[in-house]
């Protein structure tokens, strides 16, 4: 069981009672940069679990599942991480390997049965039941032979990743290249003035027929993301209301994470030409927004771009408000953000340079889908033994 690796007794301190001393914080937000922060003792809030190196961090809040982190080197400073870990530490454990196994969809689907939350506040995992879980734990030499393995894999698409995170940076530079100059001296329209109809998705719940509903998980970073598509029923009339157009924008309008408030995507029947659905039947569900642009007031895909990054994400960021632990967007702040007016030659030719740059990041994103494929093939089948 899970709970025979679980820390016992990992200790705490009270950073703020040692305001000059540098401490290495394993923060959940930390754990995005990939390392943690390094934080003086007085800008600390509270009290901290007291942790080790090859300790191995799992989050047990529901908007940032599946984050298992590993311990680092202490570099002469105490380690210290958030309350929303839990820790496990053990000897016969090698900790490449405990990660790889919390990551893993067997295990995830018994994490999520432990969850639960009190009143408004975030779900989370209760770690007394996350004891209780049963996981492979084979001789030491051989967690280490099945976690190099799975290194390999993760190094193949850590390289799809960068190689994605290197085009978006081309396309962010090549937009304020074209379109500095427009943002610094251009007079700004309300985005609700370029906007025909905002209009919230449908609150029906997914089903095994229906209408493809786009929902949070396919509005990615900046793409629809169509890997997980679900179902849900519809009425004619409710089809026609919520149908989706060429052009047509969708936000993401709350989450329990701030970043993800916000992000949109644009709509292409093309986009989706490679799934099993009718193109003309794309529908979308209640935590996005769909905002349909009126015929010639600016392009999509400018306007999606400008909001993506920079001063426009912080726009967006500026108009979040959190209730309960959510962060949320409606159409009235979203519809007084200001748009910069952008030359119709700009955003014309900005298009068209983008086509190649999308058609590569495509091709990335399709080959680091098949990696993701192949980890996790691999990942099952060493956690039963037939690896």
């Amino acid at each position: 069981m899970l709970g025979e690796l679980m820390a016992e007794r990992t200790g705490s301190v009270d950073p703020s009672k040692y305001q000059d001393e540098l401490f290495d914080l394993y923060s959940i937000p930390a754990f995005d940069g990939g390392t943690p922060e390094v934080v003086a003792g007085s800008a600390i809030g509270s009290t901290k679990q007291i942790v080790e190196p090859n300790d191995v961090l799992l989050s047990k809040i529901v908007p940032h599942i599946r984050r298992t982190w590993v311990v680092g080197q202490a570099n002469g400073r105490r380690l210290i991480a958030s309350g929303e870990w839990i820790v496990f530490r053990d000897a016969r454990l090698d900790p490449g390997y405990l990660r790889y196994v919390l990551r893993c969809d067997s295990f995830h689907a018994q994490f999520m049965k432990t969850v639960a939350g009190v009143g408004g506040s975030l779900l989370r995992a209760r770690p007394a039941q996350v004891a209780h879980i049963a996981v492979p734990f084979p001789p030491l030499p051989e967690q280490r032979r099945i976690a190099a393995i799975l290194d390999q894999a993760e190094v193949l698409r850590d390289r799809r990743q960068q190689a994605l995170k290197e085009l978006d940076n081309l396309v962010q530079a090549l937009f304020a290249e074209m379109f500095g100059e427009a943002m610094a001296r251009s007079p700004r329209d309300s985005l609700a003035s370029l906007v025909q109809e905002f209009r919230y998705g449908t609150s029906e719940k997914s089903s095994n027929s229906g209408y493809p509903a786009l929902r949070i998980p396919n509005v990615a970073n900046g793409y629809l993301d169509l890997s997980d598509l679900k179902t849900v029923p519809a009425n004619s009339q409710e089809l026609e209301r919520l149908r989706l157009r060429d052009g047509d924008l969708l936000f993401v309008r709350t989450n329990g994470n701030p970043e993800y408030v916000g992000r949109c995507a644009v709509f292409n029947r093309q986009l989706v030409l490679g799934t099993d659905f009718d193109p003309e039947a794309f529908i979308y569900a209640s935590y996005l927004i769909r905002a349909r642009l009126r015929e010639g007031a600016i392009s999509p895909i400018v306007l999606q771009r400008f909001l993506h990054e920079g001063e426009g994400r912080r726009a967006l960021r500026a108009v979040c408000k959190t209730s309960a632990g959510q962060y949320n967007v409606n159409t009235e702040s979203l519809g007084g953000i200001q748009i910069p007016r952008f030359p119709k030659e700009l955003q014309d030719a900005f298009v068209n340079r983008l086509k190649g740059i999308e058609s590569l990041k495509a091709s990335h994103r399709a080959a680091l889908a098949e990696t993701d494929k192949l980890l996790s093939a691999l990942q099952q089948r060493a956690f039963v033994g037939a690896l």
